[in-house]
């Protein structure tokens, strides 16, 4: 609805039971159908006595309360703290629902990766499942995430690009799979690096060649991150194999157990084609960034990766391909940070 080149959208009941009863963070407005006009009802930071609280429930109920789009900001913020809403709200568009959704991924995932307990990593698997939840409706909505990926590097956008890479090259090269498998391929990807914070800090910001002794810490990331998830009761076969065989490639000239061609996982492969890729766009303290349509390229003409399975990743970024230009989401990120 737009009145006076403004914007707004209308709140559905769970989403207003979602914020708090009394102290609500936005203003809101009711729709007046005598004369058909917005008229303000509540100003973000006052306080509602239990009679307007409930008047405002029932406004609700009835269809009549919106909200301004320029507090969009705030309203995708509260979304982010309880990420099942996304699926709740049908004014918020796919691009709108894919950015949120990474920001509050990011978020949590960070956490985990500072606390790496099963309390921690339970909420971080609930907002997963929110995002395969969303997938699974309809494929095309990992469009939005695809032409969002992060082009700076810490452990949260690595895991980020990795599990949308990933979950998007998987659904090029697979067109049927059951939910349980997307929900697998999809925490696998974003999970599968957690080991790394165990490795020294200083190593992982180290700029240039490392020493033989530091690769050899770097090298044990695979062992550490599935430690993490047997202590977290959370391992199973595809979790187990995108941990351990990300770095593994097909002449064996991998790590950490050298194994080579049919020795690696379908998801051994397809996670070291992400892992890859995503280390590869960004721009690290060792190396450059890439443009996401040379990576594609490399890795597909690279013999250590399975060139089949490499091959959406060649064409994906070209210009006049079937994603285009990257709209990096580091600034995004960034600007709610400050």
């Amino acid at each position: 609805m737009e009145i006076n080149n403004e914007d707004f959208f209308q709140i559905s009941t769970d989403i207003l039971s979602s914020f708090p009863k009394h102290r609500l963070p936005l203003d809101f407005y009711v729709f007046r159908d005598d004369i058909a006009v917005l008229e303000p009802y509540y100003k973000k930071g006052s306080r509602l006595s239990d009679e307007q609280a409930a008047e405002l429930a029932k406004i609700c109920a009835d269809g009549n309360l919106f909200v301004s789009h320029r507090d969009q900001d705030v309203y995708r913020q509260h979304i982010e703290l309880q990420l099942d809403l996304v699926l709740l709200d049908p004014h918020l568009k796919d691009f709108e629902i894919a950015e949120t959704c990474i920001k509050a991924l990011y978020r949590r995932f960070m956490r985990f990766y500072d606390q790496p307990v099963p309390e921690v990593m339970d909420l971080l698997y609930r907002d997963v499942m929110v995002v395969t939840e969303y997938l699974w409706t309809d494929k095309f909505h990992i469009t939005p995430f695809i032409r969002r990926l992060f082009r700076k590097a810490d452990p949260g956008r690595h895991a980020l690009n990795s599990m949308i890479v990933g979950t998007w090259l998987w659904m090029q090269l697979y067109k049927e799979y059951t939910r349980k498998e997307l929900d697998r391929i999809v925490w696998g990807m974003l999970i599968h690096d957690i080991g790394m914070n165990k490795t020294p800090q200083f190593i992982v910001a180290k700029k240039g060649r490392l020493k033989q002794e530091e690769m050899d810490k770097v090298m044990q990331h695979p062992f550490h991150s599935v430690k993490i998830l047997q202590k977290c009761d959370a391992s199973n076969e595809d979790l187990v194999r995108a941990c351990f065989e990300h770095h593994e490639r097909l002449d064996g000239s991998g790590y950490p157990q050298r194994s080579k061609g049919t020795q690696i996982s379908t998801i051994g492969k397809l996670v070291a084609l992400a892992d890859s890729f995503s280390a590869m766009i960004c721009e690290r303290c060792y190396a450059p960034a890439k443009d996401p349509e040379r990576a594609g390229v490399e890795l597909y003409e690279d013999a250590r990766y399975d060139r089949s399975m490499a091959a959406p990743l060649s064409t994906a970024f070209v210009q006049g391909g079937p994603l285009g230009t990257l709209i990096a989401m580091d600034e995004k990120l960034d600007a709610q940070a400050k």
